[in-house]
């Protein structure tokens, strides 16, 4: 988690209901909620930088890409799960809870030092298990590099690491160079 200190634990009712009013977001785990740590400069521009480009690429179609607040549900080991995707697409008619998507295409974490081992690990492993996701990727924050992880490919990693390449989600039908992924971020942030 991003602070990965356990505050409590909780029933997934408590929790979404302290959540609605909550001002810190929190990740949930089986019970064990974590509280989420700000996020830089760097994260927030590449966030933004991509959800611009994703929401106007998808226009009025079946797909919507949300930010930061919007959590993922998921099951794992039979426990329920809550996080928050730096961004996630839907296209699944059937995601209408208005706090918590279940059927992502496209799932994007930023990477920071805090984040990195739990976003390539404990992530990886729950956001595969979800039967609707296509693209897993994450995007270094200090570096120009990007992996990509697709169903297609049994999640094996694609690696972008040169301003010229392209950010496909072959899901989506959208491409963007790493230089505007990348766009107003200083380098080494």
């Amino acid at each position: 988690m991003n602070t990965a200190e356990a505050i409590e634990r909780i029933g997934v009712e408590d929790y979404l209901a302290g959540e609605l009013r909550s001002e810190v977001r929190h990740e949930y785990l089986g019970g064990a909620v974590y509280a989420m740590a700000g996020a830089s400069e760097e994260h927030n521009t590449i966030g933004l930088n991509l959800a611009a480009a994703l929401h106007s690429h998808l226009g009025d179609g079946p797909c919507r890409v949300f930010m930061v607040d919007m959590k993922v549900r998921l099951s794992v080991a039979r426990d329920e799960v809550f996080y928050y995707p730096d961004l996630m697409v839907t296209c699944d008619a059937r995601d209408t809870d208005r706090h918590a998507k279940r059927f992502p295409k496209v799932l994007i974490e930023v990477l920071s030092s805090e984040t990195e081992r739990t976003d390539r690990r404990e992530k990886f492993l729950s956001y595969t298990q979800i039967e609707t996701l296509e693209e897993y990727v994450l995007v270094a924050q200090n570096r120009c590099e990007i992996t990509l992880f697709r169903r297609s490919t049994q999640w094996n990693p694609e690696v972008l690491t040169l301003p010229e390449q392209h950010l496909e989600l072959k899901s989506l039908q959208f491409q963007m160079p790493l230089s505007a992924v990348y766009r107003r971020v200083k380098a080494g942030g």
